[in-house]
C-alpha cells in the first residue's frame, strides 16, 4: 500500500507504532547518561551532541528511501527545518537535565495546541469528544505540572528545574507547529520531509557548535563517542527518530493533525514506564504523574472508544 491510498484506520495503526518508538528515547538517553554497568556512559554526551548525531544518523538512514523524483522544494521546509532543530534541541535537553516523566509529559501538551492551530489556522474541523480530549490531556500535564514545580534546595537548583519545565513546554508547542507544517506539505514525500528535518537538525546543531566554540572545539565535540556509544547513537537516530517520523509524516495523508496528535499520547504514558525500569531511583513516578498519566490516558478513551451503540471510534 502506498502513502496515497493509506487508509485512516491503517495510518492509526502507523501512528501507535510511532508512538512506542517514540517512547524509547528514555531508554537511549539512560543508556547513554546513567551508570548502568555497560560502560556507555563515558564519556559523558550533552543532550545537544545526542540530537546532532540523532539526526545525522536518523536523517541518513531515511534518506535512502527517497526516489530522485521526491526531492522537491517549498519555502515552507525552511521553517519547518528551522522549528524541528529547536524542538529537538529543547526537547533533549529537558529530558537529560530532568526527570523523564517531567519533560515527556510535558511536551506532550502539544495536542492542546496542535487543535487549537489546526482548526483557527488551517481551518481543520474539530469534533466535541475530540475537544474534550484535548483538554483532559491539558489537565493532566497542568497536574504534572503543579505536582513537579520544584521546591529545591538552593536558589540555583530552583533556577534550573524550572528551566527544565520551561524547556518541556516549549518543546511542545514546537511541536505542534513542527506537525502543522508536516500537514500543510503532506503532498509532498513523507521520507524526504523527514530527511530534511533531520538532517536539518544536525547541520544546524553542528553549525551552532561551529561558530560559538571555534573548528578545534568543534571536531574535538564531534570526536567525543566511543565507537560503542556511536552504536548507540545510529540505533537511537533510525528506530527512536526516523523510523517513526516518516510513520507519523506519511499517516498525516490520511488523518488530521488533531488526530494524530491525540493518539501518540501512547508515547508519554511509555516512555516513563522505560525510565523507571532502567533507573528507578531518579525516575520514581510521582503521584502527580501517576495522576497526570491517569487523565492522559483517559483523553485516549474518550476519544477512541464508543459509549453507545453505533458509536464510531474516531469518527469526526
Amino acid at each position: 500500500m502506498t502513502a496515497g491510498d493509506q487508509s485512516p484506520n491503517g495510518a492509526r495503526l502507523c501512528l501507535v507504532l510511532a508512538a512506542v518508538l517514540w517512547s524509547l528515547g528514555s531508554v537511549f538517553m539512560r543508556l547513554l547518561r546513567e551508570p548502568l554497568g555497560l560502560g556507555l556512559e563515558a564519556p559523558q554526551l550533552s543532550p545537544l551532541l545526542i540530537a546532532f548525531y540523532r539526526g545525522l544518523f536518523g536523517g541518513l538512514f531515511i534518506l535512502l528511501l527517497v526516489r530522485r523524483d521526491q526531492f522537491t522544494f517549498s519555502p515552507v521546509m525552511v521553517p519547518m527545518v528551522v522549528l524541528f532543530t529547536v524542538m529537538s534541541g529543547l526537547y533533549l535537553s529537558a529530558l537529560g537535565l530532568g526527570a523523564a516523566a517531567n519533560a515527556i509529559f510535558l511536551q506532550n501538551t502539544a495536542p492542546v495546541w496542535v487543535y487549537l492551530f489546526a482548526v483557527l489556522i488551517l481551518g481543520e474541523s474539530g469534533d466535541r469528544r475530540g475537544w474534550q480530549s484535548v483538554f483532559l490531556a491539558a489537565a493532566g500535564a497542568a497536574v504534572i505540572v503543579a505536582g513537579g514545580w520544584p521546591a529545591a534546595s538552593s536558589p540555583e537548583q530552583e533556577r534550573k528545574e524550572i528551566v527544565v519545565l520551561l524547556m518541556g513546554v516549549g518543546s511542545g508547542v514546537v511541536y505542534a507547529a513542527v506537525v502543522l507544517f508536516l500537514r500543510v506539505l503532506r503532498a509532498h514525500a513523507a521520507a524526504w520531509l523527514v530527511a530534511l528535518n533531520l538532517i536539518g537538525t544536525a547541520v544546524m546543531l553542528g553549525a551552532f557548535i561551529l561558530v560559538s566554540d571555534g573548528p578545534t572545539a568543534f571536531a574535538e565535540w564531534a570526536t567525543t563517542p566511543t565507537l560503542p556509544q556511536f552504536a548507540v547513537l545510529a540505533a537511537c537516530g533510525v528506530l527512536q527518530m526516523g523510523v517513526p517520523y516518516w510513520l507519523f509524516t506519511r499517516s498525516l495523508r490520511a488523518v488530521s493533525a488533531q488526530e494524530a496528535a491525540i493518539i501518540t499520547l501512547l508515547e508519554p504514558l511509555l516512555n516513563p514506564v522505560w525510565a523507571y525500569l532502567l533507573t528507578p531511583n531518579t525516575d520514581t513516578p510521582t503521584p502527580a504523574m501517576f495522576t497526570g498519566g491517569t487523565l492522559i490516558l483517559l483523553a485516549l478513551v474518550w476519544k477512541y472508544v464508543p459509549f453507545r451503540r453505533g458509536a464510531s471510534p474516531g469518527a469526526a
